[in-house]
């Protein structure tokens, strides 16, 4: 029993150092930039989502700014929506080249017609507020590099609560409050001068990576260029996975294997502890049941952890006390997830999203 309360103390304790204290793009001041700007959205089967993006950005774009979708191959009319908009640029993706992701493909499509002194990358699913990309261009500015927003994850179905965890292990992983600065990047938007993002390579050095963001992080990195962090607050929300829950498990297997090998060892070690205290707290509560632990200690360990995950999961989207009160569940949910996502990257080397097929190289025997 000491050693269940050992583990869960220390792993609650490197929760909280885990995720750090982030900062949010809705603390910025929103002075109008004076970058110029083209936004470059990336759309495969968009269909759903990107009305509402372009909507925001009819109303909330930079002064300026030129709008540019990129029709990864849509089959559901994606780029007949985006040309409704007046406002907005449609380039048709060119045939997928061999050994590359269709998203960074899609990426480097638009920036090899970008113009102005800045570039941004949105994600579909992105919704933007007023001043918020103002925000986003004013830190580019002032401190170059790559700047970062993972937005505030806006949840309307029971089933997108399964993601909770999952976004707030991302965080974690990212480094977003860390105070040596974080060591990766969050895709969904993604900022930085049109020189800078040349000097790094752009995504053509990513061009083979599941996990381009965390990928292009690094090559910042690489060449001496800094990387900011922040979370989107009230400025910058999205819609992860509104297809089902399907499409939930698709996106997070992509993800996440590819992501843990990406996080620095002393993080992931950190990470991994408060992820097993998460389940030991469960076990934990089990064998209280059976009474084989005392319910006081069972149940103090369980609030505790039920607190700390009301915090947390509201910082990163609309997640509420039921879904902290039910995270025996979430952790079910999440290691059934990861092993299919161990299986996926690391045994059959392959990946599914939007309909296609990501080969990772040649299956292990």
């Amino acid at each position: 029993m000491s050693v269940t309360i050992a583990i869960c103390a220390s792993g609650w304790l490197l929760g909280w150092w885990a995720f750090g204290r982030v900062r949010f793009l809705s603390e910025v001041s929103d002075q109008p930039s004076e970058l110029g700007v083209t936004i470059v959205i990336p759309a495969r089967n968009e269909a759903l989502s990107l009305p509402n993006l372009l909507a925001d950005l009819d109303e909330h774009r930079p002064i300026g700014a030129r709008v540019v979708v990129v029709d990864d191959h849509s089959t559901d009319g994606t780029g007949e929506l985006a040309a409704a908009f007046d406002f907005v640029e449609v380039i048709e993706a060119p045939p997928l080249p061999d050994g590359w992701t269709g998203k960074s493909w899609a990426c480097h499509t638009g920036a090899a017609a970008a113009t102005g002194d800045a570039i941004v990358f949105l994600d579909a699913d992105v919704r933007v507020t007023a001043g918020s990309m103002d925000r986003l261009l004013c830190q580019v500015a002032e401190r170059g590099g790559l700047v970062s927003v993972q937005p505030w994850h806006r949840t309307e179905r029971a089933y997108e609560q399964c993601s909770a965890l999952f976004n707030t292990i991302a965080v974690m992983g990212a480094g977003a409050g860390a105070r040596g600065g974080p060591s990766g990047a969050f895709g969904p938007v993604l900022a930085t001068t049109l020189a800078d993002y040349r000097t790094a390579g752009g995504h053509e050095s990513v061009r083979a990576e599941v996990v381009e963001d965390l990928a292009l992080a690094r090559r910042y990195r690489i060449t001496r260029l800094p990387v900011h962090v922040m979370l989107g607050g009230r400025s910058i929300r999205f819609r992860m996975y509104p297809a089902g829950i399907r499409q939930l498990a698709e996106g997070w297997t992509k993800n996440f294997a590819s992501g843990a090998s990406s996080t620095g060892p002393a993080r992931l070690a950190a990470v991994f502890l408060w992820i097993t205290s998460l389940g030991s707290s469960s076990i934990t509560l089990v064998d209280a049941a059976r009474g084989n632990v005392p319910l006081a200690i069972a149940g103090g360990i369980y609030a505790l952890f039920v607190v700390q995950l009301v915090v947390l999961f509201r910082l990163v989207g609309r997640f509420g006390v039921l879904t902290a009160l039910c995270y025996p569940a979430l952790f079910v949910v999440f290691c059934g997830i990861f092993v299919r996502s161990l299986w996926r990257t690391h045994v059959r080397r392959s990946v599914q999203w939007r309909d296609r097929q990501i080969s990772l190289g040649p299956a292990r025997s």
